[in-house]
């Protein structure tokens, strides 16, 4: 019986503290700078993330990228096809020798 009477006590002094609170006063542009600096913000984050992959970066990339493909191809056509699966089927194992063997 003694904790309901705390209970009430309690639940009284809450609704009376309500009416102890007040309006607080703000400028009238207040809502319109808080928006503004929120909205300013996330335009430079984007800004940030993408900063460093400037067009002279994306120039010098694509020449790399260029330059590999072009040394690719040279030396894909200075080697032929025959010697590369030679040498494959020799490291692999996979080529067929003349010599007989006693299990064939």
């Amino acid at each position: 019986m003694n904790t309901n009477n705390n209970i009430a006590e309690e639940v009284k002094s809450t609704f009376e503290s309500i009416d102890h609170i007040q309006d607080i006063k703000t400028s009238p542009f207040f809502k319109d700078k808080t928006m503004r600096k929120l909205f300013d913000a996330e335009v430079e984050e984007d800004k940030i993330v993408f900063s460093w992959f400037t067009p002279k970066l994306q120039l010098a990339s694509l020449v790399c990228v260029i330059a590999l493909n072009i040394f690719a191809f040279i030396q894909l056509k200075s080697t032929t096809y025959d010697s590369n699966v030679s040498n494959f089927a020799e490291n692999y194992s996979l080529s067929a020798n003349s010599e007989t063997s006693i299990l064939n």
